[in-house]
């Protein structure tokens, strides 16, 4: 029913992640293959595309009004995928995410106060809290049986007066970190031991590899609910990234007011019809669409590392239990970092997300975007194998 082998062309399209890629990476090449944002490289459902259409052809364009239905869409879209209920009255429709979060941080907290942040993370989040003012407190994760784990007892030590609020990344980006309810479940302790604020940007729990269980955040410690925001949104799962429509939901009162107040303060509670018209489609009839890509992406997943690793000895591609973002550690293929991302660069003629933006401990990795179909990742991984064939040698 749906062709993810069908190589749609993006360039001069205003899509960031094609038409952006020489300005931000400095890869002028025609035939440059972008690996970096992650948006998928896959037409939207059918259901999105139909219902942007009817807007289209009714030609009226005016103020989106009314967003009960958008939020009972998504209710519906949580009970049914994650078994968890919420109230639609809890959430909050926000201009993506990544503002969303911009949007607690004045809501809940003050300049100058510290957020805990897991690195290597979404480089967003240290934007983010830059930008308000507020400061980054890293709680390095260690590596175990190749995935992440949070170090709670060195975060303890690390707390100061000035910690109020941890951005929790579930499932991880980069390193594609699935968290158990039991370790959930310790952090939820943790905050509310040290009286701390927990946001769960849960953005990629619909993009499950192999069968795995996303655990909402909420679901694992229904406890903390009081001290919980949660940020989810239907734009990474079913490629909407330009709809620029996210949703942070809590059941305190006093949060879900205070962030009310800062969207209407920042001009926010318009929105954007298009998106909320595309997002509310996808989550009403984009589940088909939705278990056809995720076999689909564990497919490209496994071919990437498995040709990464073998292309590149020594390099060591981390276990994804979701995401669409391969993350690769290059550090033993005993090459220079710099040597590294210059090989892919200029040999391959890719642009990969590099590791250290992400923050403390993504020096040696970088990041690859496989949601692109077959053919596009072939010749990727093809150019992977030329960049590196001398150390095979």
């Amino acid at each position: 029913m749906f062709d993810f082998d069908r190589v749609i062309n993006r360039r001069g399209t205003h899509a960031s992640k094609w038409d952006m890629m020489a300005k931000n990476s400095g890869i002028t090449a025609a035939d440059g293959i972008p690996m970096w944002v992650a948006d998928m490289d896959f037409a939207a459902p059918p259901g999105v595309t139909e219902a942007l259409s009817e807007v289209v052809t009714r030609g009226v364009h005016g103020y989106y009004a009314d967003t009960g239905s958008w939020a009972a869409a998504l209710a519906e879209w949580m009970a049914r995928r994650h078994k968890l209920k919420i109230d639609p009255a809890w959430v909050s429709p926000t201009p993506g995410v990544v503002s969303g979060l911009g949007l607690i941080l004045q809501a809940v907290t003050e300049a100058g106060d510290e957020v805990v942040v897991f690195p290597p993370a979404y480089h967003a989040f240290r934007r983010i809290i830059v930008g308000n003012d507020r400061k980054i407190l890293d709680a390095q994760p260690v590596q175990r049986q190749g995935r992440y784990e949070m170090d709670l007892e060195a975060l303890a030590k690390k707390l100061t007066p000035r910690t109020k609020i941890v951005f929790f990344c579930s499932p991880h980006n980069p390193g594609g970190t699935v968290w158990s309810a039991e370790e959930i479940r310790s952090l939820a302790g943790f905050c509310a031991e040290h009286d701390l604020i927990l946001v769960s940007d849960e953005i990629h729990c619909d993009l499950l590899l192999g069968g795995v269980r996303h655990t909402p955040t909420l679901n694992a410690a229904p406890e903390i609910a009081d001290r919980l925001i949660t940020c989810v949104a239907a734009t990474k799962t079913f490629n909407l990234a330009g709809a620029h429509v996210g949703a942070c939901f809590t059941s305190n009162a006093a949060f879900k007011q205070r962030i009310d107040a800062r969207i209407a303060a920042s001009g926010l509670a318009s929105y954007n019809a298009f998106g909320m018209i595309a997002t509310e489609a996808a989550w009403r009839t984009g589940e088909a669409w939705l278990d056809a890509l995720l076999p689909y992406l564990a497919g490209n997943h496994d071919t990437l590392n498995t040709r990464i690793e073998r292309a590149a000895p020594g390099a060591r591609a981390m276990r994804l239990d979701a995401t669409y973002l391969g993350w690769i550690d290059f550090s033993g293929t005993r090459l220079p970092a710099a040597d590294v991302a210059a090989r892919v660069k200029d040999r391959a003629r890719i642009f990969a997300s590099p590791g250290e933006q992400f923050g403390p401990g993504g020096e040696t990795w970088l990041r690859f975007n496989f949601a692109t179909p077959r053919p596009i990742l072939n010749e990727a991984l093809d150019r992977l194998d030329d960049a590196f064939r001398d150390i095979r040698s």
